[in-house]
Order: C-alpha cells, then sequence, then structure tokens
C-alpha cells in the first residue's frame, strides 16, 4: 500500500460507515467536500504572496466582514472555496460562515440535503504575514427541515447536537483533524499522493499540563478567577502551585488547539469587560463548537469558565463567547475559581486590586 498501511481518509470515512448499517453516506461526502476545499486552501496559503486572487463570491466583498474585522484577499478566497466545494451536491441545506453576514442560500440549480455546514474558512489570517500556521474550522449539524432551505433559527443549535466538526491546519505540515463523535483523529497531507493519511487514531488531551495560553496584554480587563490562575501559573515553584509553567500565545486558535491535542495545554480568551457589548472575542457556532467537541472526545475539557461549551444555546449565528480549554484538571481548576471568587474584586500581586469593571487599579 502506497501510504505504508495506513488507511486514507476515504478508507477511515468507508470503516466508520460500516459500523453504521443505516447511514447513507451522505456525511462521508460532506466531509470528503471540505477536506477539498482544504487542500486548496492549503496550496492557496502555501503559494503566499505568490498566488494569484481566485475570485470573491458575490455575498463577500469590501474590506470588513460582519464581525467588524479586516478581510484579508485570502479569507475571501478561502470563503469561496468552501462554498463552491460543498453548494453543489445535495448533502447541505445552507451554510455559515464568519465571512458572511447571513446564512447561505444555494443556488436553485442544486438539491437541498440533510446537513448545515458552518465554518471559519481561514482562522488565525493576521499571521499569513509573519508565515505562521493558519487553518480552517468547520461543524456539521442537522438540518431541521431536510430538503428545504435552512433558515438562520435553524443553525442556532448548541454544539451537543454536532453530528462532525474539525479543522485542517496550514503548517510544516498539512494536517485534517475531525470527530465524528467516536474520538478525535489526525490526518496528515501526503503531497505526492494527495491523500489525507490517517496519522494519529484517537488522539487523547493529557489530564495535567505545565502549560497555558493567553493573551497578557487583556490582563486588566480579565474576570477576578482568570487573573487568581494567571498569577498562580506565573508564580511557578516558589507559589501556591509549587511548579513552574510556560506561557504560549499564537493567535491563532486553530494553532492552539493543534498543540494542546498534541501535547497538552490550556488555551484562556475568557469573558472580559474590554467591550461591554461582546460577552467574548470567539464565535460559539463555527469555532467554539467544533473545537470543544474535538477536545472532548480527546478526553479534555472545554468551557465558558461557567459552563460547559457544548450546553451554551445559541441566540444569534455569529454570537461571541468566552472560551476556556484544554488539559481536563486545569480547566476544572478555572472553573472552581469562578465558581469560588467574588465577582466584583480580586487582589492581583501581578495586576493589583481590580474590579470586574473597573477602569483604574486601587
Amino acid at each position: 500500500m502506497p501510504t505504508g498501511g495506513r488507511p486514507t481518509l476515504t478508507q477511515f470515512l468507508i470503516e466508520q460507515r460500516r459500523r453504521h448499517p443505516g447511514a447513507t453516506g451522505e456525511l462521508n461526502a460532506l466531509i470528503t467536500d471540505v477536506s477539498l476545499a482544504c487542500k486548496a486552501i492549503a496550496r492557496r496559503v502555501a503559494l503566499g504572496a505568490l498566488g494569484a486572487p481566485i475570485g470573491g463570491h458575490e455575498k463577500v466583498g469590501g474590506s470588513v466582514n460582519v464581525q467588524g474585522e479586516e478581510q484579508k484577499p485570502l479569507d475571501i478566497e478561502s470563503n469561496e472555496l468552501f462554498v463552491r466545494s460543498a453548494e453543489w451536491d445535495g448533502h447541505v441545506a445552507g451554510m455559515v460562515s464568519e465571512e458572511m453576514e447571513e446564512p447561505y442560500t444555494l443556488p436553485p440549480q442544486y438539491p437541498r440535503g440533510k446537513y448545515l455546514l458552518l465554518f471559519d474558512p481561514l482562522d488565525g489570517s493576521s499571521n499569513i504575514d509573519v508565515n505562521v500556521s493558519v487553518g480552517s474550522i468547520f461543524s456539521v449539524l442537522r438540518a431541521a427541515t431536510p430538503g428545504q432551505d435552512a433558515k438562520a433559527e435553524d443553525f442556532l443549535q448548541a454544539g451537543t447536537q454536532q453530528v462532525c466538526a474539525g479543522y485542517a491546519i496550514y503548517g510544516p505540515t498539512t494536517m485534517l483533524v475531525l470527530s465524528m463523535g467516536d474520538g478525535t483523529h489526525a490526518f496528515t497531507l501526503e503531497p505526492s499522493l494527495g491523500e489525507w493519511v490517517l496519522s494519529h487514531r484517537g488522539l487523547k488531551v493529557p489530564e495535567k499540563t505545565r502549560e497555558f495560553a493567553i493573551n497578557a496584554s487583556n490582563s486588566r480587563f480579565w474576570e477576578p478567577a482568570v487573573k487568581r490562575y494567571v498569577d498562580e501559573c506565573l508564580a511557578g515553584s516558589t507559589g501556591p502551585r509549587g511548579v513552574d509553567f510556560n506561557m504560549r500565545w499564537i493567535a491563532s486558535l486553530v494553532a492552539e488547539t493543534h498543540r494542546i491535542l498534541m501535547r497538552g495545554g490550556v488555551f484562556m480568551y475568557p469573558r472580559d469587560n474590554k467591550d461591554a457589548s461582546k460577552p467574548g472575542r470567539l464565535r460559539l457556532l463555527y469555532e467554539a463548537n467544533p473545537i470543544g467537541m474535538l477536545i472532548e472526545q480527546a478526553g479534555g475539557r472545554a468551557t465558558t469558565g461557567h459552563k460547559r461549551i457544548l450546553d451554551v444555546q445559541p441566540e444569534s449565528i455569529h454570537q461571541r463567547i468566552g472560551f476556556i480549554f484544554g488539559s481536563a484538571e486545569e480547566v476544572a481548576r478555572i472553573e472552581s475559581y469562578h465558581a469560588e471568587e467574588p465577582l466584583d474584586s480580586y487582589k492581583s500581586p501581578l495586576f493589583g486590586k481590580r474590579g470586574l469593571f473597573a477602569s483604574t487599579t486601587v
């Protein structure tokens, strides 16, 4: 076998289908469509400044997306690749993307399927210019009315309702990480064959870790429980934890997730008071939920700090939320701090005593 005895993504999906005699194969076909989009994006990312734009979609344009964030040309191109790959073969009833304000309605000539596809086509695109790993994130839900155009409210399903979640990471190697509810598995793109090959079956996040990731520039806006946790980690072996921690921050959710899946750690992008109109920074439906599913299926834990992320009932398709995930023991500790600490203030040896909504140190 040219893959050294390892199954390809197609073979893996066939194996999965055989375990469920009632399966129709439509989910497998949709995953294959998504994996094709990820291959195309990987090639485009690898070309960098040498790649020519492939054109924008009529529903995506301008320099700022619905999130108020600057759109790079590659954001628009990646969105187009996802849409083109999934819209035509009758497996989806609609799509939601970070780059589109409203759910995408399929062209009238294409049949409507029984799944909904939600995606962030190019996570971490601000890192493109400095050649740091970026990725794509996706989630699959069941359509409320198969065969008909999906409505916006059809996408507002809790993360527990996901039938599949995954991401692709475009780094030194291109990898696809996937869960269909029976563990988290990673496939590496074999460039000479153009095939996704199973390289990591049944990933497991170590329960314990001595590594955490957070954007420390926002420390003055953090909740007291987060400040307490970070303070204890930074205090090292002379502090209350009695061990030294390492701090990381890549500013790419996919890259942070991949590191945690491979060697453990905790990622924190908590709710803060930087912008009262945004109860968090990451999007629930197509960032936090799919990553939460992958982490839980690998034995980790994913939370808002107050509640399991997959239990949150969405209120809007672009809803933002605080997000903490990773090694189960450390995430549980952070949740316990949220339950224990008063919400008004916390005396931080590193950042001073600061109320959650205070603007000055007292």
